[in-house]
């Protein structure tokens, strides 16, 4: 689980870890991560936390190493590793467009890259990529983010054409606004954070943002033998967000 410290990220950690499955936190945050490593310990969870940046091919080739030789398998891999960076077209500059890319997009990218000689070994394996909302509707200021998001769908459905005869299944999410760090950071930096957070509940049609859970239920799903006849899809969890008429 890439960005497995945290959010979303740590929600499928303990999905996973507690439906029985030796799960690897794949994360920058060592001190975050070990504590929720630490944790599952307790509770008599396989968890292990491996040190990885999505932006690095180096380490993320270090990341599928390690994780298949904790079992001699890689059954599934969630690329949830992402960074917020706002900005329009006309004035963000070429660092954030860069960034943002290469996480997000270059991150998933990466994800499968160094996952996939494992399960094509295996004849057998489950990705899941997490997009966003954003790939599906134009929001205000979010340029880079958009465009990464947008980019995660169309390799998501070459990828999955590319490997579904060899049994390797590959998905996509799509959230909306989930209550995680990341979104907590952006209301913590304006000057309203209520007004923001009010408008952002009203654009979901359900009333409320979605809880970091309700995503990983939906990923545990997507990695299970129960959507074995499933590939290639994008499955937006949104509230009603995107169907909403305006």
């Amino acid at each position: 689980m890439t960005g497995g410290s945290m959010g979303i990220g740590a929600a499928a950690v303990r999905k996973f870890a507690e439906a029985g499955a030796t799960t690897v936190i794949a994360d920058v945050d060592e001190a975050r991560a070990k504590a929720l490593e630490q944790e599952l310990r307790g509770q008599g969870c396989d968890v292990h936390f491996v040190e990885a940046d999505v932006g690095s091919d180096a380490m993320m080739e270090q990341l599928m190493a390690r994780s298949y030789a904790l079992r001699g398998r890689l059954d599934i891999v969630y690329n949830n590793a992402g960074v917020a960076i706002p900005g329009e077209v006309a004035d963000m500059s070429e660092v954030d467009w860069q960034k943002v890319i290469n996480v997000n997009l270059g991150g998933v990218f990466r994800g499968c890259k160094y996952a996939l000689p494992y399960m094509l070994k295996q004849g057998k394996g489950a990705i899941v990529n997490c997009a966003s909302t954003q790939a599906l509707k134009g929001f205000m200021g979010w340029a880079g983010y958009a465009a990464s998001k947008g980019g995660i769908l169309a390799l998501t459905r070459q990828a999955a054409i590319q490997y579904a005869k060899h049994g390797v299944r590959i998905n996509a999410v799509a959230p909306g606004t989930i209550m995680t760090p990341m979104n907590e950071k952006i209301f913590a930096e304006v000057d309203d954070p209520e007004a923001l957070i009010q408008t952002w509940n009203a654009a979901h049609p359900i009333g409320r943002f979605g809880q970091p859970g309700e995503i990983a239920d939906l990923v545990l799903y997507l990695c299970s033998d129960a959507a074995s006849f499933i590939t290639g899809q994008t499955f937006v969890a949104d509230g009603g967000q995107t169907v909403r008429g305006e």
